[in-house]
């Protein structure tokens, strides 16, 4: 796995650099003092993991990570661990380590990274249905079956799946006809979501993936007939 250090205190750049450099599977590519100067490697280069400070001197981390398009895993490294439970409202964000951590702690977190990654590889090596998701003009590979949901807000769609977000300007009409008769159902006026991944339903909120989906009034007939409920 690729990664890169974005945090200005040298000496926590250094445990870092230390402990990354202790697990063979595991490259740094770069370390950054500053959001803004990862934000121009990230604009034109993709890497696996990223461990990001929180308290940065041009802007927060958490700020920072919202801004990034099709953001990788994320690791959050912090003494304030009252940011921990905001931290975890971002998908991307798979770990949060509080400084001084230990190796163990940081094994721990790399191990989290790396599942994450691999969710989608058993659909593909069971050559799932696939499609090519042009996005930032990167042609991205989607297998169907890693799709959770598709969020629909103003002219953009969002579309998430099981390790990956992406964002660009279509309409969820385009795509409710796009994957007619696989195993996606429209539950709102705003989404789209995989009938194979669904968890649980509670009253108007359908839950999968460790996401709340609000069911629509009017859809809601449609969608217990096709679970068969």
């Amino acid at each position: 796995m690729t990664c890169i250090i974005i945090e200005d205190e040298i000496p926590a750049q250094k445990i870092l650099q230390n402990f990354i450099g202790k697990i063979p599977s595991l490259e740094l590519v770069n370390t950054y003092k500053a959001a803004i100067e990862a934000n121009s490697f990230l604009n034109s280069n993709t890497v696996d993991v990223v461990f990001l400070d929180i308290n940065l001197p041009d802007m927060s981390g958490l700020d920072f990570i919202k801004t990034v398009k099709n953001p990788p895993a994320v690791i959050m490294t912090t003494a304030y661990p009252e940011h921990a439970v905001s931290s975890f409202e971002l998908q991307t964000i798979v770990d949060y380590l509080v400084k001084p951590f230990s190796f163990d702690r940081f094994l721990k977190a790399i191990n989290k990274a790396k599942d994450r990654m691999e969710v989608v590889q058993p659909l593909e090596e069971s050559k799932g249905e696939a499609i090519f998701l042009n996005v930032d003009k990167t042609m991205h590979k989607i297998v169907l079956d890693s799709i959770l949901y598709i969020e629909s807000e103003r002219n953009y769609i969002t579309l998430v799946t099981q390790t990956q977000k992406f964002s660009f300007i279509d309409s969820l009409k385009n795509w409710v006809e796009k994957l007619q008769g696989k195993q996606f159902v429209q539950v709102h006026k705003s989404y789209l979501i995989n009938t194979e991944l669904v968890d649980k339903i509670a009253g108007n909120t359908l839950f999968l993936g460790g996401n709340k989906i609000p069911i629509g009034r009017t859809y809601k007939s449609n969608l217990l007939k096709v679970l068969g409920i």
